[in-house]
């Protein structure tokens, strides 16, 4: 049994990954702005936390075997967030990413596409902005798992493909559901196969 901290515990993709952790086992300190929407769970403890407190967050990442941070990239600091997790002495980190940054052909990224929806394409830049970032760094074991194009509810299947750096699509179009990808990232934590990489799940 392992010790996980995990940030951003209560949104879309978090809830599900938190889910997940504590269904096989693992003891998670699950950290929001607002611990009371934190879903109450066996081997879950609640706690609040201030994304932009880089010495506060230290404290709580502290003594973990790894950190999982699934927050909006608009909405934190990568510069902040690797700080406090290098502070706190944790060497893995995994990063729920995003799907802008993959390639749809060699060299050409999704983001990059005149048909790109432009509700997205600030998250996506920042999202892939904080990949570039995580490439640079030695100091952590980091993973960044980018979703397929459409990243929503849905089942927990367990049937899904993983790839490395270009959009996962099929006859359906690209998708994952938050409760598979949950999944697939919790896998790389038990079973570590993607270190200092980004790799990417869809159906």
């Amino acid at each position: 049994m392992s010790r996980v901290a995990l940030i951003g515990a209560s949104g879309n993709a978090g809830s599900r990954i938190l889910k997940e952790l504590s269904n096989r086992g693992h003891q998670v300190t699950a950290i929001a702005r607002n611990p009371e929407k934190i879903a109450s769970l066996p081997h879950v403890t609640a706690v609040k936390g201030d994304l932009f407190d880089r010495a506060g967050l230290a404290a709580l990442l502290k003594g973990h075997d790894a950190v999982i941070s699934s927050v909006h990239f608009t909405q934190s600091d990568p510069e902040l967030l690797i700080g406090a997790v290098k502070e706190a002495g944790v060497k893995r980190y995994l990063v729920v990413g995003g799907a802008g940054s993959l390639e749809i052909a060699p060299g050409k990224r999704l983001i990059d596409q005149p048909d790109f929806p432009e509700a997205y394409r600030s998250e996506a830049a920042k999202g892939a902005e904080f990949l570039q970032r995580l490439r640079s760094e030695t100091d952590l074991d980091w993973t960044f798992l980018s979703p397929s194009a459409a990243f929503v509810p849905g089942e927990r299947t367990g049937k899904f493909r993983l790839g490395k750096d270009t959009l996962l699509t099929s006859e359906a179009g690209s998708s994952i559901s938050f409760e598979d990808y949950a999944i697939a990232l919790v896998d790389e934590w038990e079973n570590p196969a993607h270190i200092r990489e980004r790799f990417t799940v869809g159906y």
